[in-house]
Formats: structure tokens, C-alpha cells, sequence
């Protein structure tokens, strides 16, 4: 379920995919502060704000803004598959020419979602933006996690440089996260945009961002997140899904870089 406001063509220059499981503590605050950013440095920016099956008030908050502004599409899953799966649904209905994934949490701030979007449109080749939080304000498991978590991603594809894999957001060429041809669900969405843009030959830029705690709501990663973490890394290496993934790829990438051409 979809909801755009009647009024006339937005025409974004950068859409934001936002996946809100529950968020009904901040979400309001975060696309405010996004859209007040944004409309301060004179970019028109899209919020795809996907309801990601919440039982609270989120979907409520998401339709409000959307009802009142046409930067904020609303789209509804009714069941909750995962956070990879609400950008999935969301990406679609993405309508600028860059398109990003960013949390609805709020933990890096519209200031420095700005900075990225303003690098990396100033370029017309396949270029992904993208946060490293090298300030981050988790406590010392989560830290330690992503420290180990990191450095397993490093050994298996070793040609892939970042120190930060999850780091979002992530801003790129519509056609070039089109032609990745995403496909995980969960959290191992954010490794396969990495491993695939390394194959597909998209120079990553990274920016070092402050990534701050929560101001509301609760954290929705898990410690059996940890274990999905690792587990999905060693199976999609080992179990050579991403070679029969990206032979599919190229070729999307080869038909969306014949189509630019000819534009």
C-alpha cells in the first residue's frame, strides 16, 4: 500500500528509502529534521517512508506527512521480513535520479546526510557515497561487534576497502542499485551493496560522520543479530551465491550503462 499526495510532481533530486519497524518515537523527528536541511540548502529531497509492518503508531506518521507534503511517500509491508526488505520495497518507488538507504533512528545527522549528497551528485559517473561512523556513541559490545564483524568482512573480500560495511547512509545512481539487483531481506543488505558495487566497478567514497545515540525509540539490532551477521558473511562467500548473483549484475549494469548512453 502507497500513498503519494495529489499535489504536483515533486521532482526530487535525491530519494531517501527509510525502513521504520516501530518507530513512532522519532520518526517524526527525523524526516522533519531531513526535509528542513535539505529545503535550507535548496535540494528537493524524497522520503520513501516505509512502514516496515509496525503494530504502533508509525504507519499513522508516516501517512500524516505525506497527506501534507509531496516529499513523503508512504508505503506499507504488512509483515515485518526484515530490514533489508523495507528498503526492497521501498526502492522502487524511488523517483530522483540518486537514491539513498538511511535509518529512520536519526543517529547521523541531516547535516552530514547533506555533505554526502552534495559530493556525490557533483559527479556523473557510478559513485557511492557513504557513512563511516568513526565517532560512535554504542556501548563497548556493539563497538567490539563491529570491530570483529569488520574485520571477518575484510578477510573474505579483501578488495572491498571499508573499515565501516554497514555505515549509513548510502547514496548512489538510481540505475546503479538498480542494476546490483538486490536481493537480502535482512540485515546483509548493506554488505551486498558493498561487495557489489566493488564487482560492478563503483568507486565508494566514504565520509567520516558522528554517529549519535538514539534520541527515542529502542535499537532493533539483537544479539541474534550478531549471529545473523556473521553466519550470512561465511555463507554467502563459501556458499558462492554472490558469483551466481553477479553474473546477473553485470549484465544489468551493462543494459543500464547502453541506456545511458543513449540519453
Amino acid at each position: 500500500m502507497t500513498n503519494r499526495t495529489s499535489e504536483p510532481r515533486w521532482d526530487p533530486e535525491l530519494s531517501l528509502v527509510m525502513p521504520c519497524y516501530n518507530e513512532e518515537a522519532i520518526v517524526n523527528h527525523t524526516i522533519a529534521r531531513l526535509l528542513a536541511i535539505f529545503s535550507k540548502a535548496g535540494h528537493k529531497l524524497e522520503i520513501v517512508a516505509v512502514d516496515n509492518g509496525s503494530s504502533d503508531r508509525t504507519g499513522e506518521i508516516i501517512r500524516d506527512w505525506a497527506s501534507r507534503s509531496p516529499a513523503v511517500v508512504h508505503h506499507r509491508v504488512d509483515v515485518n521480513d526484515g530490514y533489508g526488505n523495507g528498503i526492497l520495497a521501498g526502492i522502487p518507488l524511488a523517483t530522483a535520479p540518486w537514491v539513498g538507504t538511511i535509518a529512520a533512528d536519526g543517529q547521523v545527522d541531516a547535516e552530514d546526510v547533506l555533505r554526502l549528497f552534495e559530493v556525490v551528485s557533483s559527479t556523473d559517473t557510478w559513485v557511492l557515497a557513504k557513512a563511516r561512523r568513526c565517532f560512535r556513541m554504542d556501548g563497548m559490545l556493539r563497538k567490539c561487534v563491529s570491530v570483529a564483524y569488520n574485520m571477518m568482512f575484510r578477510l573474505l573480500w579483501p578488495d572491498v576497502a571499508s573499515i565501516d560495511i554497514n555505515g549509513i547512509p548510502k547514496i548512489m545512481p538510481r540505475d546503479a542499485i538498480l542494476a546490483m539487483g538486490l536481493r537480502s531481506k535482512d540485515w546483509f543488505l548493506d554488505p551486498e551493496i558493498m561487495i557489489k558495487s566493488q564487482a560492478l566497478g563503483i568507486r565508494v567514497i566514504e565520509f567520516n560522520v558522528f554517529a549519535r545515540l538514539r534520541g527515542a525509540g529502542v535499537s532493533h539490532v539483537r544479539p541474534g543479530t550478531c549471529w545473523e551477521f556473521f553466519n550470512n558473511l561465511i555463507q554467502y562467500r563459501v556458499g558462492g551465491r554472490w558469483k551466481s548473483d553477479l553474473i546477473v549484475d553485470r549484465a544489468s549494469a551493462a543494459r543500464a550503462t547502453a541506456a545511458n548512453a543513449k540519453i
